[in-house]
Formats: structure tokens, C-alpha cells, sequence
């Protein structure tokens, strides 16, 4: 297989055997720095500065293992490969069992080293590209970056500094668009499993029929159509945190299920005997009046009592609008970077519409009005006509192409009204064609990139 140039210790005290290695790995592009003894190979890692390591098992002075290990302590990350003749393979068993990467059995053909080194080089650069996106989402996700001034918001902030680094059960409650599942992935990105799954389901979005196999699992043939065995979101996340956003719309047969599953730590696969003991913690989430709904005899109290053993509750947007300035200029600057428009900012008027406004929608709407609001905008401050707001009334107001800025196309009126739609819908073009009150053939039409191919041989009825 072809691979990109690396760096690579070779340990090998025969002579014949690594110079002929040697050649073969720096004739496909590869730095090579060899090493006649185990001694000499730990001196060189400690240097630093190699991304493979591929040694034999059988050396004169200290053997392969102490050189995995010593690559272990310095440069944990690079993968080692074993050289082992057929009457060492068992120990080159117990050395993969403590963190080297394969191994090839002498007598070998230079193609098997390249295979191994190219994997061994690949399965690196995926394990550096997955921390780094970890990073960069444990970053998204610190508190600095949970925006709010006011003091409602500083309480939310002392809460989750609270709950982040322990392992009970967390319910954020507060309205649509408040950021609930953003304070999830705050309080997982801060605690001590923060390197472990975060995993996300939206309850209300599974039929309760399904929604016992996506949370605990199914061994093939528990039902029809359960074609193959499925492992379930409780194991997906073990050793994490499992997120179990609108947790108010579970069906109550479900909840005791759900109840016995946190209190006995373990899952029950639809259709299996088989009992699989857990390490999940739970944050869940809801809009719903919960106490309400359990005097109503909709939701359990025990599991209620489970779930919220801290309860942290979001303000709506209108009861902290001091917020809103703060929360108005960090949705621009994200807007400018995408558009890669020149907005210089708001208009005085503009904010004071922002600020009278009651956002129903909370901060999903505020995001959703500064987006649509740079669109139409052709350059300068945000002025109130862009806004598309009724202070008086709350909803988008009637739109006065006189009053714009400029005068926009029907085409981009008809782009961005689309664009809106399928950011409500999450995408969903079916929904989206229903609220449109058009098919879903003349959606694609519409809504197909430029040099895109025509889908109208979609059926309508899709």
C-alpha cells in the first residue's frame, strides 16, 4: 500500500537483515534511522522524533520488549512493530497485549513490512486526528464559552462547575432553544470522562416502539426486522455520559425500564437473557413541566427522582436579556466567517429591537435572526429593516423590500425562505416540502446547487 514518508527506528543486530530493510523502506520514501542494539535504540528515543518503531524481538544486550516499553514511557503515541521468529510468536503475543502494534514472523517478504508499516502509520495519524477533534470539541464545550453575564447565567455557570467533575445524574430543564444540550456537553467535556463517548438521542424524535431497541440494544430476531444484533446507545456510551434529550415525551412503559436500568447499572438486550453491567452517567433534558406531568400521571416519580438529583434549569432568553447584546455579537461573528460578508455590527436602533423583542424561540431564534439578518444585508451595521421583526407583535414582520438596503432577487428570496425552512426541519426536505406547501420534487429543484443534476425524477409522493 502506498504511505506517506515517515520516520522510522529500525532495531535489528543482523546486519544483512537490516541493511536490506534499511534500502527497501528508504527506497518508498522513508527516513530511516537504524540501531544494531536495544541500547542504542532506547538512547535514540529518547531524542524523540519518530513516528514508527520496528524492531526485532531477539537482540544481544536488552531484547524488542524493553525497547516497546521504553517507547512507551517517551513517545506513547508511535506504533511499535515486532520482528519475531515462529518460536517467539507467543511472546510477541504478550507484547501486542501490552500496547505494540503487530507483528511479522521471520522469514518475511519486504511487502509484509510495508503493508504493516503503512497500517501502523495510518492507525496513527487516525488516533492524532481523533484527539484533536476531541480537543477542539472539549474546547467548544469549556465554560468560557458558555455565553451569559447576567446573574441568572451565573448561576447555571456555578452549577455546572459543580456537577461536571461527579458522576450523579444531571436534568436541565427550560424551554426550547434555551441551549439545553449544550450545558450537557459542558458538563461531559468538563468531568473526568471527557476522553469517553458523549452520546445523544432526542426521545421525542424515536417511535416508542424503537426507542427501547436504540437505548438498551437487540439480539438478532428479537422482532421483525431485527436483522442482525444491535448494541444499543447505553453501551454505545459506556464509560461516558448518555444524553437523553426530551426525556418528558417517554412512554411510561419505557420509563420503568429506564428506572431499573440506572438503578441496577446494567441493560437487558431486547430478546436476550443476557445482563451487560454499565458505567453511564445520565444527563437528561426536557421543556416539560415534569412535576406537573407527574401529578398528571404521565411521568414517574422515581425516575424523575433519579434523573434530577441536580437539577439545573436555563432561563428563558427574555428573563435575561442583558444577555442578549453579548449573545447578538457572537452569532455575527459567526455568520461574517461563513458568509464572508462586511457587517460591521448593529445599528443602535437594530439592538433595541433585539432587546425588545420576547424571542419565543430563545437563543436558537436569536441565532436564526442574526444569520437571516447578514443575508440581507449588503455591507455596514445591521439596520432594522434586515431583522425582520414586529416589537410590537414578536413574529417576523411583513417583509418591505423598499426599506431594504437592497433590492433582492426572487431568487434569493426564494434561496434564503428555503434555507430557513430546512434549518427548522433539521434538514428533513419531506417536512420541509409540507411546510412549503410544494413537493418534494420541486424542493430539490429548487434548493439544488449550482452544477447540480436534477432530481426531478423524484417521486412527489416521497
Amino acid at each position: 500500500m502506498k504511505t506517506e514518508p515517515c520516520r522510522i527506528l529500525l532495531v535489528e543486530d543482523d546486519r544483512e537483515m537490516l541493511d536490506m530493510v534499511r534500502e527497501h523502506l528508504e527506497g518508498e520514501g522513508h527516513t530511516v534511522t537504524p540501531a544494531g542494539l536495544g541500547a542504542e535504540a532506547i538512547a535514540r528515543l529518547k531524542t524523540g522524533g519518530f513516528d514508527i518503531v520496528l524492531t526485532d524481538l531477539r537482540l544481544p544486550d536488552v531484547d524488542g520488549m524493553e525497547v516497546l516499553h521504553a517507547t512507551r514511557e517517551t513517545q506513547q503515541d508511535v506504533p511499535v512493530i515486532l520482528i519475531t521468529a515462529f518460536g517467539t510468536i507467543e511472546t510477541a503475543i504478550q507484547a501486542i497485549r501490552q500496547g505494540a502494534y503487530d507483528f511479522v514472523t521471520k522469514p518475511f517478504a519486504l511487502d509484509e513490512i510495508s503493508l504493516l508499516v503503512g497500517k501502523a502509520w495510518e492507525a496513527r495519524r487516525l488516533r492524532e486526528e481523533n484527539r484533536r477533534l476531541r480537543e477542539e470539541v472539549a474546547g467548544r464545550y469549556r465554560l468560557h464559552n458558555l455565553l451569559g453575564r447576567s446573574p441568572a447565567m451565573h448561576s447555571v455557570f456555578a452549577l455546572i462547575r459543580q456537577a461536571a467533575p461527579g458522576e450523579v445524574n444531571v436534568l436541565i430543564t427550560g424551554e426550547s432553544g434555551t441551549g439545553k444540550e449544550l450545558v450537557a456537553k459542558a458538563l461531559h467535556f468538563n468531568s473526568p470522562r471527557a476522553d469517553r463517548p458523549f452520546v445523544p438521542i432526542n426521545c421525542a424524535a424515536v417511535p416508542a416502539t424503537l426507542l427501547e431497541s436504540e437505548l438498551f440494544g437487540h439480539v438478532k430476531g428479537a422482532f421483525t426486522g431485527a436483522v442482525s444484533t444491535r448494541r444499543g446507545l447505553f453501551r454505545e456510551a459506556h464509560g461516558g455520559t448518555l444524553f437523553l434529550d426530551e426525556i418528558g415525551d417517554m412512554a411510561p412503559e419505557l420509563q420503568a425500564k429506564l428506572l431499573r436500568a440506572i438503578e441496577d447499572r446494567s441493560v437487558r438486550p431486547v430478546g436476550s437473557d443476557q445482563i451487560t453491567p454499565l458505567d453511564v452517567r445520565i444527563i437528561a433534558a426536557t421543556n416539560q413541566d415534569l412535576p406537573a406531568r407527574i401529578r398528571a400521571g404521565q411521568f414517574r416519580d422515581d425516575l424523575y427522582y433519579r434523573l434530577a438529583v441536580i437539577p439545573i434549569h436555563l432561563p428563558a432568553l427574555r428573563e435575561r436579556k442583558e444577555d442578549i447584546p453579548l449573545l447578538a455579537e457572537h452569532f455575527l461573528s459567526r455568520a461574517i466567517a461563513a458568509s464572508g460578508k462586511q457587517v460591521s455590527g448593529f445599528t443602535p436602533e437594530a439592538m433595541t429591537i433585539l432587546l425588545r423583542h420576547p424571542w419565543p424561540g430563545n437563543v436558537r431564534e436569536l441565532e436564526n435572526v442574526v444569520e437571516r439578518a447578514v443575508t440581507l444585508t449588503g455591507g455596514g451595521a445591521i439596520a432594522p429593516e434586515a431583522l425582520l421583526l414586529d416589537v410590537a407583535v414578536g413574529p417576523p414582520a411583513t417583509l418591505s423590500l423598499a426599506q431594504l438596503p437592497r433590492r433582492p432577487t426572487l431568487q434569493e428570496l426564494t434561496d434564503e425562505y428555503v434555507a430557513l425552512v430546512l434549518k427548522e426541519t433539521d434538514g428533513d426536505k419531506a417536512r420541509a416540502a409540507d411546510l412549503l406547501g410544494i413537493s418534494k420534487r420541486t424542493l430539490y429543484r429548487w434548493n439544488r446547487p449550482s452544477g447540480a443534476p436534477d432530481e426531478s425524477s423524484l417521486d412527489d409522493t416521497a
